[in-house]
């Protein structure tokens, strides 16, 4: 985004791009139904374009994008009115749990899963390498630091720390 801020184009067509899951999954938490979704990632789309220029650099841009996709949601929500909220449809129930085979939420599991790697990637080594063995790996304590010749406390502080580093650039400073 600090590119397109810049007026790189193909940055701004890329983090557009890019951008669109995201939207979909705050929208999706939200409790917007499937036939809303487009409208909402439309509006957010919108909303990015005006307010580009408010975006710091120096934080994180998914939890900016997700502030605004949040916004557009509860907007989305509103407009609609709270008549469909009081009652569960079978339709209802039926988009807001779609099938497994799902194109579109494979992508976005997908595109997910990239960016947890890409995310996992840029942490120190040995935030990094506790991640893996800890969470990715599923080892136990002992079982990492037998495996990497660490202290089962660094492995502990390395994986809190991991672990905080990801939560803020996911969802912010949280």
């Amino acid at each position: 985004m600090a590119a397109a801020q810049g007026g790189d184009r193909r940055a701004y067509e890329q983090v557009l791009a890019a951008s669109v899951p995201l939207i979909r999954s705050v929208a999706r938490r939200q409790g917007v139904s499937v036939d809303l979704l487009d409208d909402v990632v439309q509006e957010t789309l919108l909303t990015v374009h005006r307010v580009r220029h408010t975006y710091d650099p120096s934080r994180s841009y998914d939890a900016w994008l997700a502030a605004l996709a949040g916004r557009r949601a509860i907007d989305a929500l509103r407009s609609h009115g709270r008549r469909g909220r009081r009652e569960v449809h079978d339709d209802l129930a039926y988009d807001m749990h779609p099938d497994i085979d799902d194109a579109t939420a494979a992508a976005e599991r997908e595109q997910e899963a990239q960016r947890l790697h890409e995310a996992i990637a840029s942490l120190p080594p040995g935030q990094r390498e506790a991640v893996e063995q800890l969470g990715l790996k599923e080892q136990s304590l002992a079982e990492a630091s037998a495996q990497t010749g660490r202290q089962t406390g660094a492995l502990k502080v390395n994986l809190h720390r991991a672990m905080k580093a990801l939560r803020t650039r996911f969802h912010g400073d949280s």
